[in-house]
Formats: structure tokens, C-alpha cells, sequence
């Protein structure tokens, strides 16, 4: 499978050397001959995408919209020692009010959402509640609405053993609902009246007319009673798209940015939970929110499901990215239960039928028509259409084991006989190379897998050092999704230029090989800061800012400059251990000839490009240009990029000379003009 770095790749423009200290001067000045003649070689158009999954709190606290953390009282000791399920709430007593909290189970909303709060008023005061300020913080803008909701009934009222005959039971609970300030200050409130035995959900629109980055949310109950409440949210009116339970536009529109041509969700290694009996189960992610188990996931903290298969779907088509779903292929990690290495277990044999059954639900929840069983659970949730599924993962990085085998074909076997249109992605284990990448090759083989899902997580040399590792892979054999991939520094908590740059080399090779190498997306896609699992990742946020970094925009200027044709291409003259590397793209949709240099040097370096064939007398250059005089640097929060994409225009012929500065990537757009 693998190749010599020595490889030539006339065909690709590139130099595939390894690197040197002290590289000699070019003896001869660089040439880059581009043949437009030729009819090129077919590539993927849809190679650059992105990987999400709930690490780092990218999902609650991070992409999912809602602003109240443990909504749904439900935390538990599981995931982290100290949390229970009070956790991120704070009892309100106001003006000689007093009270307690409870936590009741005896008649939840919904069976997936087993406990709530029960709330006792013993005086009111001005007010006996609840407080919560979210993840960290709320932030709250002026003048922009913020839709509040509880569910809720009235257990009893007055005091709850002095004698019921003598209390009207029939009066309703008064309750405030209010954004106050970090000093206090009420920011928004609205009035709202409980009534009644009966879970139901009450809403209420809060406008504030100050901004405050620190706000809380306030329910206050103003009468002698009970209130049971759960799922107490808060949800920014401005969403992505302006979507119900939709996502945070800033870290929405950031992703959406990259134009990502497809999205795998929602992991990785989250699907596999915390062991054979505990997989993501996608069912318990779709319908209503309140209905939608939350739990502890496989990072150590709580995930609620609001974004769910329906929402990951609905991104897609609001992106313009197709779906990737990914499931567990009958096994669980190789490090779950606390036993690195060791803990791989297979589902029994005699419930794979009913695992597998909700793995075809789940093609018919995709697909199916709006009258079929789980196509109606779609169409009842606002989409009557079809998404248009085409391609599943099934597995991710397993250990390539006999267990796994066994059950993997069993998902395969059914999968291909009732649904042939959909394309199963494989799984070559967690590393570029080893037994489990040599046996997971061997395995799509004898299957004649169509998709084979690679990741590595390596330094930034390795992506120079294997410019060539994708040449010699069967040109007729299962096509290659690069999963999971970053190039990690010394410092793995700085995504410095120096990684993003040997990522860049890394692209223009899938993209030389993009006959073979289908997908690709860099991994873990957003971080919160505060709250981060693993380092690097393409996108930090904390509650009011998004902070991308340089490797960001190494992928967003492959995103937005992809094309479907390669040319035949030979960059000539340069020196011996240069790491420099090329790619030439057509985009059949505009025409544009899209040249990508890559310079991981401390120095720059001038060339000649050289655009043979019927070519035009005059073409319009567009010329975006990353580069920094120190591969070291790094975007740092809340201050300036460390290195800007500048964006240059002209006219050029069918020859003209191109400097690459230091540490660069330029993209060249060159477009026909008569």
C-alpha cells in the first residue's frame, strides 16, 4: 500500500524529498509547466469536508444553541465526581422567600427523561427559584430575543402536609422568568401562570436592553406550593439559519466557511459509548427534545442530543455537505471499560439482528418516503423530503480483531443486499500504519469494501516525509476517506504555521491523488476553551468569541479553491531536501485553473509558471497568499491572526514569474480571458 518517497510525480508538480536544515540555493530558476491540452485525470470534487464530534463540549456549550447547562436534571457522579443533578443550579431566595429543592422521579415527562425538579415555596417572599448561568456564562446581547421555556405542573399547593382539604388546590402558581446582570440587575423578565396536573410546556420571549457577557437565568415562583419543573431552557432567537433548536450562528457560519463538501458525525470514538450495551443510539437523538435521553458520553461530561440526527442532517442541507453518519460495527472501543488496549467487547451474536435492524431504520429515516414508519418520525419533525443518505461509516478505528470481523461482515452482508445505493466506509484502525492498519486493509479487501476511513495524527515532518505515501495504492481498489488527521506539533495546545503549512502539503497530495483519496477532514473540529479534552483542534470558541486558527485557514482556502481534474503538471529546478510541494486543479464549473504551492522553508523562492497548450493570451489572476516569517507563530485568543490570507488581482499571459515567500501556501486562481 505504501510507496517510495522517491516517487516522481510529473503528473503532480511536486518535489517529494525529505526536508533539510540548510537546503542549497536553486542552480537553475523554478519552473512550473502546467498542460492544459491535456484532458487531465478525474479527481474528487468532494474531498475537503468536516468531522464533528462531542469532544472538547463541542455539541452542548458549543454548537447546539442552548444556553442552560444540566436543562433536564439528569447529571450524574458518572461523569465527573461532583455533579449530581442540581449541578449549574443555584437556590433563589429573595425578600424573606424560602424554600428548597427536590429532585422527583415518580412521574417524569417522558421515560427518557426520568427525573425532575421539584421546587417548594414554603414562604415566597418576592420569590423562591431556581438560577442558572449556563456553561461559564451566559452572554446576552441588547435587543436580541432569547426564547425561555420549562415544562411543568403543580403537585400540590400551599404547604404539602398541613391539610389539603383546606387549601384551593385549584389555584395557579405565579412565576417570573428573568435575565439578570452579573450585578443583578433585571435585564428581561416575563410573567407566566402554572396550572393544573398535567406536564405542560410554557414559553416566554426575553428581550434584554443591556448587554451583559456574565447574565443568569432566573425562574422565580411567587406563591405557598410546589412546582415540578424540567427542561428549563434558554435559546438565542439568532441560530443558525434562524433554525428552533438550531445552532450557534457564529460557530455555524465558521464552519460553514470552509464550504465543506461533506460532514462525518458524531464521532469518532463517541460512538461507541462506554461499551457494547451503551452505542450512540441514533433513535434517542431524534423527535421531540424533551423525549431525547440525555446522558454521559464518552468524554466525561453530559451531552443532552438536541443536536441530533435531525439536526446534523438538516446542517448538512444547510451547508451543502453531504451526510456521513457513522455507527458502531457491532464492537466497542479497545479501551473502554478503564482497559486500554484490552477492552474491545463484541455485542452478543443473538442481538446483532435488532442492532442491524436499527441501522436499516436508520437508511429508511434518512430515505425513506414521509409514509413509511420512520421516514413519518422525519416528516413529523419538518422534513418531509428525503435527505438523500449515500454513504455510511460503519466502525471507527477498531482494533481489527476476530470479533470485530465477524460482526462487521454481518452489518456489510445485509446492508449490501438491501441497500446496494449505499456506500459502507471501512475502518483501517487508529494509526497510518501498525497490524491493525495492515489487517484492516486485508479485510476491505477480501470484502471489496468501496471506502476505507484512515487516521493519523502525526508531526508536522511526517506530512512532508509521506508526500508520496497515496501513489502506488490500487487505482481500482476501495477508495481512501481520510478521517482524522492534524499535524502536531511540539506543543500539541498551538496550532502553529508550521503544522498548518505541513497540512497544506498533506491536501495538495490527496488532491494529486484525488482519484484515489475520496475524502478528507481534520480532527477534533471545536474546542471550548476551559473545557478541552484534546489538543490541537481547527476551531476554539468560548461564549462570546470564535477563535480560528491559522490550520483553519490552510483548510477553508482548499474548501472554497477545489476542483475536479487534475493536470499534468512538473515543477523543475528545485534544490534537493525543499520541502515544496504543488497541486493543479480544473474546476469544470467556472473553468479556473487552480494552482496550489506549498513552501515549508525559511526562505522564498521565485519561479516561472509556464501554462502550455491552447492557452489564451491573457488570463485573470486572483492570488491568496498565508505566509509568515516564523513557522512558529500561532493565532492567539482575542488578539490578531498571526498570519491573514491576503488577496491579490491582475493580469497575467501564458507565462509570467511568482514569488512564494517563506512559510506559505498560495493559492492561484487563473481564469481564461478571450
Amino acid at each position: 500500500m505504501r510507496t517510495s518517497p522517491t516517487a516522481a510525480l510529473l503528473f503532480a508538480g511536486s518535489l517529494l524529498l525529505p526536508s533539510a536544515a540548510h537546503a542549497a540555493e536553486p542552480a537553475t530558476p523554478l519552473r512550473l509547466e502546467i498542460d492544459l491540452a491535456a484532458p487531465g485525470k478525474a479527481i474528487s470534487p468532494d474531498l475537503v469536508g468536516v468531522f464533528f464530534e462531542d469532544l472538547n463540549y463541542a455539541a452542548d456549550g458549543g454548537l447546539y444553541a442552548e444556553l442552560i447547562q444540566n436543562r433536564s436534571f439528569e447529571y450524574t457522579a458518572t461523569a465527573q465526581a461532583d455533579w449530581g443533578p442540581f449541578f449549574g443550579w443555584d437556590l433563589v431566595k429573595t425578600a424573606g422567600g424560602d424554600g428548597h429543592l427536590g429532585l422527583g422521579d415518580y412521574r417524569p415527562l417522558h421515560r427518557h427523561n426520568p427525573h425532575y425538579l421539584l421546587l417548594t415555596v414554603l414562604a415566597p417572599g418576592t420569590g423562591v427559584g431556581i438560577a442558572n448561568r449556563g456553561f461559564d456564562q451566559i452572554r446576552v446581547e441588547a435587543g436580541r430575543s432569547y426564547a425561555a421555556s420549562f415544562w411543568a405542573y403543580q403537585p400540590f399547593n400551599g404547604i404539602k402536609w398541613s391539610g389539603g382539604a383546606t387549601i384551593d388546590q385549584s389555584k395557579t402558581m405565579p412565576v417570573t422568568l428573568q435575565l439578570q446582570a452579573k450585578d443583578g440587575t433585571v435585564l428581561a423578565e416575563a410573567p407566566l401562570e402554572v396550572t393544573g396536573r398535567a406536564w405542560t410546556k410554557y414559553a416566554a420571549t426575553l428581550t434584554p436592553q443591556r448587554a451583559d457577557p456574565e447574565a443568569r437565568f432566573v425562574l422565580l415562583a411567587h406563591a405557598q406550593g410546589g412546582l415540578a419543573l424540567d427542561m428549563v431552557s434558554l435559546f438565542p432567537a439568532n441560530t443558525f439559519k434562524g433554525r428552533a433548536n438550531g445552532l450557534r450562528r457564529d460557530l455555524a457560519e465558521t464552519i460553514a466557511d470552509l464550504q465543506p463538501k461533506f460532514l462525518r458525525f458524531p464521532g469518532g470514538c463517541l460512538v461507541h459509548g462506554s461499551g457494547a450495551h451503551d452505542f450512540y443510539n441514533w433513535k434517542e437523538t431524534v423527535g421531540p427534545v424533551e423525549q431525547r435521553r440525555a446522558k454521559r458520553n464518552l468524554w466525561g461530561y453530559y451531552q443532552t442530543f438536541g443536536l441530533g440526527y435531525f439536526e446534523f442532517f438538516q446542517f448538512c442541507e444547510d451547508i451543502g455537505a453531504k451526510p456521513l453518519p457513522v455507527v458502531s460495527a457491532g464492537v466497542c472501543c479497545q479501551h473502554a471499560g478503564d482497559s486500554p488496549g484490552r477492552g474491545q467487547e463484541g455485542l452478543p451474536l443473538d442481538e446483532m439482528p435488532a442492532y442491524i435492524q436499527d441501522i436499516l431504520d436508520l437508511i429508511e429515516w434518512a430515505n425513506g418516503p414521509a409514509d413509511s414508519k420512520w421516514g413519518a418520525i422525519r416528516a413529523a419533525a419538518g422534513h418531509p423530503d428525503p435527505f438523500g443518505l449515500k454513504y455510511l461509516g460503519v466502525g471507527n478505528e477498531d482494533a481489527i480483531t476476530p470479533e470485530f470481523r465477524e460482526r462487521f461482515r454481518m452489518i456489510f452482508d445485509v446492508l449490501q443486499a438491501k441497500h446496494p445505493e449505499i456506500v459502507i466506509v471501512g475502518t483501517s484502525g487508529p494509526f497510518a500504519t501498525g497490524e491493525d492498519f495492515d489487517h484492516g486493509w486485508a479485510f476491505a479487501r477480501e470484502l471489496e469494501l468501496p471506502l476505507v476511513d484512515e487516521h493519523y495524527y502525526v508531526s508536522p515532518q511526517w506530512f512532508w516525509d509521506n508526500l508520496a505515501r497515496y501513489e502506488n495504492y490500487d487505482r481500482k481498489g476501495a477508495k481512501v476517506y481520510v478521517g482524522e488527521y492534524a499535524a502536531h506539533d511540539t506543543d500539541k495546545t498551538r496550532s502553529t504555521l508550521r503544522s498548518a503549512l505541513a497540512e497544506a502539503a498533506g491536501l495538495t497530495s490527496f488532491e494529486r491523488n484525488g482519484d484515489v483519496v475520496q475524502f478528507a477532514s481534520y480532527a477534533p473540529l471545536l474546542a471550548r476553551r476551559g473545557h478541552t479534552q484534546w489538543h490541537p483542534d481547527l476551531i476554539y470558541f468560548d461564549a462570546t468569541s470564535v477563535y480560528p486558527t491559522l490550520n483553519y485557514e490552510v483548510q477553508r482556502l482548499f474548501g472554497t479553491n477545489s476542483g475536479d481534474t487534475l493536470l499534468p503538471a512538473s515543477l523543475a529546478g528545485v534544490p534537493t531536501g525543499v520541502r515544496l510541494t504543488s497541486s493543479v486543479v480544473r474546476d469544470s464549473a467556472s473553468g479556473d485553473v487552480i494552482v496550489k504551492v506549498v513552501n515549508g522553508e525559511e526562505r522564498g523562492f521565485s519561479a516561472t509558471l509556464a501554462l502550455a497548450g491552447p492557452a489564451a493570451s491573457k488570463y485573470r489572476l486572483t492570488a491568496t497568499v498565508l505566509t509568515g516569517a516564523n513557522a512558529d507563530v500561532a493565532n492567539e485568543d482575542g488578539q490578531p491572526p498571526a498570519a491573514v490570507p491576503v488577496v491579490t488581482a491582475s493580469e497575467v499571459g501564458a507565462s509570467f514569474t511568482r514569488e512564494f515567500p517563506t512559510n506559505s501556501l498560495t493559492v492561484l486562481r487563473l481564469r481564461r480571458r478571450e
